[in-house]
């Protein structure tokens, strides 16, 4: 287990690596000159020449490179160009918020998913099955921003059921904060909801029909028993791989849904940066959510080797 851990903790940080290369060149192949926008336009080229400087604009990309990862070690991510402020002060003021609202919408999602999914199984040919279909396909292919809006329309203008914008510090307020959150968590968790039902339902069927699950009816052992105990445990592993990726794109997909909802997160702070060219705070943000990719995949990955060891052991042996 401790060479297992290690091999992948040495992945993670491999890629980390190679993600710092794609983030730092990305960042800096965006058009529009942040010296520029921050001197403003009037201004004469001397200004913007001496604000390059003072930015390390205008010495080489190597340069700018190993100052960056040097900056990543220390944890300094230095300061926006925008407003000033440093940046680890802007990223811990709004990462709170995306992380409330994923973690809060892979809950919805996977309780939503697994009990669809259960259901359409269980009620194979009848009604439960097709309003489990349908909510699946719906998910799937209505884009969450349209969801996002219709909600808003009926459940936040029309009928009055949810806050059309907002937030409440969860921490402060933990009633009145997943209140506010509850309408953009759904919409977030949908996609991922519709996934993990179809999923759900295409193992549970596979599992029902296995000659273990037979002899199991013959011991007398009740039908909803035999989903939870042997069908759920079956398809574990492909629901964690599911979830876990699933789990980053959430957060990178926060984005709009924050926009939509007038969130104050990481979706907002990514927006406002990209618009005045704040090369800091795009780095932080990216970086931010590569680092969540990073983590949650290493976690599947030593997850699977608790749920099946067979994969530990094949790691250790080849």
């Amino acid at each position: 287990m401790i060479r297992f851990t290690a091999v992948k903790i040495g992945e993670a940080l491999i890629t980390f690596f190679l993600a710092s290369i794609v983030i730092f060149v990305g960042v800096r192949s965006l058009p529009g000159d942040p010296a520029l926008a921050m001197a403003g336009e009037e201004a004469t080229p001397e200004k913007v020449a001496q604000i390059r400087a003072d930015l390390g604009l205008d010495e080489p990309l190597i340069v700018q490179f190993f100052r960056f990862l040097t900056s990543l070690v220390t944890g300094d991510l230095g300061e926006s160009t925008r407003t000033g402020q440093a940046v680890t002060e802007m990223i811990a003021s709004t990462l709170p918020v995306t992380l409330w609202l994923s973690v809060y919408a892979i809950v919805v999602a996977v309780v939503a998913g697994i009990v669809l999914g259960m259901l359409a199984e269980r009620f194979r040919g009848r009604l439960p099955e097709a309003f489990a279909n349908a909510v699946a396909l719906i998910g799937l292919s209505v884009p969450n921003f349209w969801l996002g809006l219709l909600a808003i329309l009926f459940l936040a203008v029309g009928l009055g059921w949810f806050p059309a914008s907002g937030y409440v510090d969860v921490l402060s307020d933990p009633l009145r904060g997943m209140y506010y959150l509850t309408l953009p968590a759904v919409i977030l968790g949908t996609s991922l909801a519709a996934v993990i039902t179809r999923q759900t339902r295409a193992s549970m069927i596979e599992t029902m029909g296995t000659d273990y699950v037979r002899t199991a009816r013959a011991k007398g052992l009740s039908r909803p028993r035999i989903l939870v105990r042997y069908g759920l445990r079956n398809s574990l592993i492909v629901l964690v791989t599911i979830i876990g990726l699933q789990l980053g794109g959430l957060i990178s997909g926060a984005v709009v849904t924050e926009r939509i909802f007038a969130l104050p997160g990481l979706g907002k702070l990514t927006l406002d940066a990209v618009f005045a060219r704040d090369y800091p705070v795009i780095q932080a943000v990216v970086l931010v959510i590569t680092v969540a990719y990073i983590v949650i995949n290493l976690a599947v990955d030593l997850l699977y080797s608790v749920i099946n060891p067979t994969i530990r052991t094949g790691a250790q042996t080849s």
